[in-house]
């Protein structure tokens, strides 16, 4: 074998670990951003997931009133998605902070607005007043496929200057059906 050769298996071989390098770095990420629960919290849902599929627990009779529930949540939420647009991929919930004052937990969501796709990041800081929970959104990051729209980009660094969920949820929807309308609108024009 020549050294050519010798050397083109040894950067596959290079290039193979450095992938394998990367992929453990992900999963661990991953692995640790996901709300991990201990073996007795495990235990003890299951076991108040029992009780309350044997006995008459909140109010549902058997099995299938609970499908019966589930099925009609289901029906809502497509309703939802229809009626928005918004449909979410993934999502994923970290607590950074927990006291008896205050928890903090920062969130990933991502998902799609008819056709536009958005990824949210942010830390949500609850904490307890009397017998209400304010809560404080910070830290708020959102990546979005602008294209060539410039406005886009500048309410998206506002959104995220002022931390507003709200402003940017109902903005985008209302953005996306009407960026739906404008391209078919222009696709019949073509």
């Amino acid at each position: 074998m020549d050294d050519s050769t010798f050397q083109e298996y040894e950067d596959e071989i290079q290039a193979l670990e450095e992938e394998i390098r990367l992929l453990t770095e992900q999963y661990e990420e991953i692995r640790q951003e996901s709300t991990c629960f201990s073996d007795e919290e495990i235990l003890e849902s299951i076991k108040s997931l029992r009780r309350e599929t044997q006995g008459e627990t909140k109010g549902h009779e058997s099995l299938s009133d609970l499908e019966a529930e589930l099925e009609s949540l289901e029906k809502d939420l497509s309703f939802l998605a229809a009626l928005t647009g918004f449909h979410f991929t993934s999502h994923s919930k970290k607590t950074v902070e927990k006291t008896q004052d205050r928890t903090v937990q920062k969130y990933r969501l991502s998902g799609r607005c008819h056709s536009l796709s958005f990824q949210l990041e942010f830390q949500l800081l609850e904490m307890p007043n009397n017998e209400k929970v304010s809560a404080v959104v910070s830290d708020l990051s959102i990546v979005m496929d602008s294209r060539e729209d410039s406005n886009v980009s500048k309410f998206v660094s506002s959104t995220e200057e002022h931390g507003d969920l709200l402003t940017f949820f109902r903005s985008i929807s209302t953005y996306a059906e009407w960026f739906e309308h404008r391209k078919r609108t222009f696709l019949h024009f073509k």
